[in-house]
């Protein structure tokens, strides 16, 4: 079972093959290997901010599924991974074509994050949790994965563990279905919702186009949650909690790679949720966290240790 009083969170992280210089992969001739996912991205910057974490999810029997497995236990979590036999690790190759425009590609249909499904998720570990985290990316790879989140959400409300829902939009993976019934589907079962704001319009549908940051953010707690987070990028973000307005500032830096940034947004506030922090604690959390993983390479590495958390408003860069 998870630790008590941690977060569980569910899906697929693939092996990343990233581009180390700038250029079309069509020339690049040296890729890093690495590994990346939402959720996994989000139970990392968890743990080393010092919030219990498990990550539930699928790899191939491959050294891309070991790899993955080797770098999610070195980083401190509850690693609850199955080895599939059946099906390779997903990969995603990752192009820097120009200093500030990063593409992805991503080579997951058929993987064994794919088959990701309800009995995946051990007996008595969501019910154990103090948060549920989940995202819409799992919601679209495949129907199984799709039915495990929705089976770890409805024994989440069973057990009254509060369910985090990171909207994660990727339009290449829903193709022609409606993803915004899909997400407001799962929003009325949750406390927490993180959305940037085009994910937002997306979630609400028809008529959303035209409504403000916090008209949109009204829209989506009016369907049941009572958190509801907008994220804005460089310009911080905006959270209706209980009715009540909050807007944060972004932290100025000079990014390498935005590439988990939303992510480690999200694993901020949820830490400081989970210690029982005031909604401007979490959200300046939130903000500095993010801002640390657009400093690195990668999806994860830039995740900062909780006695970093200061260094980004020191006067003095050099510590002694």
């Amino acid at each position: 079972m998870g630790e008590p009083g941690g977060v569980v969170t569910l899906g697929e992280t693939m092996a990343l093959l990233g581009a180390e210089s700038t250029g079309s992969l069509a020339h690049v001739h040296q890729l890093g290997v690495g590994i990346g996912g939402a959720e996994s991205n989000v139970a990392i910057a968890l743990a080393r901010l010092g919030t219990p974490a498990t990550w539930i999810g699928r790899v191939g029997a491959d050294s891309l599924g070991e790899r993955v497995l080797r770098e999610l236990r070195a980083e401190g979590l509850d690693v609850r991974g199955t080895v599939d036999a059946g099906a390779a690790t997903g990969l995603m190759l990752k192009e820097r074509r120009t200093h500030d425009t990063v593409k992805v590609w991503y080579y997951r249909a058929g993987s064994a994050g794919s088959r990701l499904c309800p009995a995946d998720v051990p007996a008595g570990l969501v019910e154990s949790a103090a948060v549920l985290h989940i995202t819409g990316i799992s919601l679209a790879i495949s129907a199984t994965a799709r039915d495990a989140v929705l089976a770890a959400v409805g024994r989440a409300r069973t057990a009254g563990v509060p369910v985090s829902f990171d909207v994660n939009h990727r339009a290449s993976l829903w193709g022609e279905r409606d993803a915004g019934a899909a997400y407001r589907e799962l929003v009325a079962s949750a406390a927490v919702v993180f959305a940037g704001e085009d994910e937002a319009r997306v979630l609400l549908g028809a008529g959303a186009e035209a409504l403000s940051v916090a008209e949109l953010a009204g829209g989506i707690a009016a369907l049941g949650p009572a958190q509801v987070v907008i994220k804005l990028g460089a310009d911080g973000c905006y959270a209706l909690v209980d009715g009540e307005e909050f807007w944060q500032e972004a932290v100025t830096i000079r990014p390498v790679d935005t590439v988990g940034a939303g992510d480690a947004f999200v694993a901020g506030y949820l830490a400081e949720l989970v210690a029982g922090l005031s909604v401007p604690e979490r959200l300046r959390t939130g903000v500095t966290t993010g801002a640390f993983a657009c400093l690195a390479a990668g999806d994860w590495e830039g995740m900062p240790r909780r006695a970093e958390l200061a260094l980004l408003t020191r006067a003095d860069p050099v510590t002694r």
